[in-house]
């Protein structure tokens, strides 16, 4: 063994242990980064062939381990739009060209045009909610946009369906036909009223009067007018007719509709869409007349008054108006072995061929973490532990 050989030996010895001294200095670096994982160096000999009676000298090898799997204590912030993930899985990010990453930091906050950005610059991804459906892909980052806060401002929607469930006793009196809502009398005569209120294409409240009266056995015309066309008193005669008049008729036996009667009603709302209003949970009993279920879709333009983010990652946009609408469902993104993820700059994460593909899904699935709102996952690194790497390394 030549004397060149145990300098060249030292060195890759001492080299060793400076990469030791690195990764250990970039933890202390980032001890209070947010989601930052920590990174060890490990060793490994090479020890050439030799000789018999001959001895060569080796070196060393560095490993570099990433501890992405570890798992952050939470802290928990003042911020809604601060998440934090429980277990497994990686928010999908974005940086300003559109590339797409995975991270653990969460400390988002909306930009100016009301984009959660994150302090080191990346965008959260999330799926948009379209009628209550999200066009989710599990192996990909297809459909994903950035999620905005700004962008969910509630637009006017125009009333399509309605429900009305409503009991109608089946002792009543009858309403001679003249004096039927139909005929729209001052003398008009009704059973039972309700009223619903539905939204035009601007947003406009649009108050529906529903008369139900009693015309022959088992049989019950419904006739929808315009509250907008009330008489001063608020009652009939109304500026105009009906909007629609329909005749239900029941089963004496059971009190159900008959297999011939109308089950819904379409209305024209003035200014608006026609609405199809479900009657086919209609019954007639022998109790007073009690409305059981009465609703109308569409909305008035409000405000956000509240953002909520729910554990499986939903976010909610509540209004001034009590609205309450799922706007974008945020995804969790795993692979096979996320110690292989490779760690770029600005604490993200990106897949390599030792890591594994990505799997995209819901938060709270089988695989995959919950998402907390409010908190935000600390660093993993202990400064003890690193300080004491750091005497060792220089001892070493």
């Amino acid at each position: 063994m030549s004397f060149n050989g145990v300098l060249r030996t030292s060195v890759s010895g001492m080299n060793a242990q400076a990469a030791r001294l690195a990764s250990s200095a970039d933890n202390i670096a980032n001890s209070d980064t947010t989601g930052y994982k920590r990174t060890s160096t490990q060793f490994s000999s090479l020890i050439p062939e030799s000789c018999t009676g001959h001895i060569s000298s080796g070196s060393v090898i560095t490993h570099v381990r990433n501890e992405i799997s570890t798992q952050g204590s939470l802290e928990y912030t003042s911020s809604v739009t601060d998440l934090a993930i429980t277990g497994e899985g990686f928010f999908v990010v974005s940086d300003e060209g559109g590339a797409s990453t995975l991270t653990r930091a969460g400390a988002f906050v909306p930009n100016a045009d009301g984009e959660l950005v994150n302090s080191a610059g990346y965008y959260l991804m999330g799926y948009p909610v379209n009628n209550g459906i999200t066009a989710s892909v599990a192996n990909g980052f297809a459909g994903l946009e950035r999620v905005s806060v700004f962008d969910v401002a509630l637009e006017a929607n125009a009333s399509t369906q309605g429900v009305l469930q409503v009991n109608y006793p089946s002792n009543a009196a009858l309403v001679a036909p003249a004096d039927l809502p139909s005929a729209n009398a001052a003398t008009a005569e009704f059973t039972g009223k309700t009223s619903l209120v539905a939204y035009d294409n601007l947003g406009n409240e649009v108050i529906l009067d529903i008369y139900a009266s009693k015309t022959a056995s088992e049989t019950w015309e419904i006739a929808v007018y315009d509250r907008a066309d009330a008489a001063p008193s608020g009652a009939f005669p109304y500026a105009a007719g009906p909007l629609v008049t329909d005749t239900l008729t029941f089963d004496p036996t059971t009190g159900d509709l008959t297999g011939g009667s109308p089950t819904s009603m379409t209305i024209a709302i003035p200014n608006g869409q026609p609405m199809i209003l479900d009657l086919s949970d209609a019954s007639q009993l022998a109790a007073d007349y009690t409305v059981l279920e009465a609703t109308v879709d569409g909305n008035a333009p409000s405000g956000i008054d509240l953002l909520e983010i729910g554990s499986d990652g939903m976010v909610y946009a509540s209004y001034d108006n009590g609205e309450r609408v799922a706007v974008y469902q945020i995804p969790l993104a795993t692979v096979q072995s996320p110690d292989r993820l490779r760690p770029m700059t600005g604490n993200v994460f990106q897949t390599t061929q030792d890591s594994g593909d990505i799997q995209i899904g819901i938060a709270g699935q089988v695989g995959f973490g919950a998402i907390v709102a409010g908190a935000l996952e600390e660093s993993t690194v202990d400064l003890a532990s690193e300080l004491t790497t750091v005497i060792e390394a220089q001892r070493g």
